[in-house]
């Protein structure tokens, strides 16, 4: 895939390539702003469990994501809810949703509005 980008622990995406706009980058992202571990009052995109998100000249988009602990409950529902999300957003063309462990996911990969809304401070 052509736009390939990490998302850096402050989540701040990076610029979109000129074969993936950052206007479908941003709707991307508010989708998975929209997707909630239903135990934690933070998005899955503030805290951290969106790795990458890679999106092509037509708009076929990759993402790879974590969860808090390999026991989650939700573990065989949210990877659907980001699928179902992302696959609803105007220009994206095919999802795939990819669930990794590594590297574990910690509380360092949080932003630090997430930090801030949870009192880890």
């Amino acid at each position: 895939m052509a736009d390939d980008v990490t998302t850096p622990k402050d989540q701040t995406p990076e610029p979109a390539a000129a074969d993936a706009p950052a206007e479908l980058r941003g709707r991307v992202v508010a989708a998975l702003q929209e997707c909630y571990d239903p135990e934690i009052p933070v998005d899955i995109y503030e805290l951290g469990l969106i790795y990458n998100v890679d999106i092509d000249e037509g708009g076929n988009t990759a993402i790879k994501m974590t969860l808090t602990s390999p026991m989650c409950p939700v573990a065989g529902s949210l990877p659907g809810d980001v699928e179902r999300k992302v696959g609803a957003v105007e220009g994206v063309r095919d999802v795939r949703v990819d669930l990794v462990w590594e590297p574990p996911w910690d509380k360092d990969m949080m932003s630090e509005a997430a930090k801030l809304k949870l009192n880890l401070y």
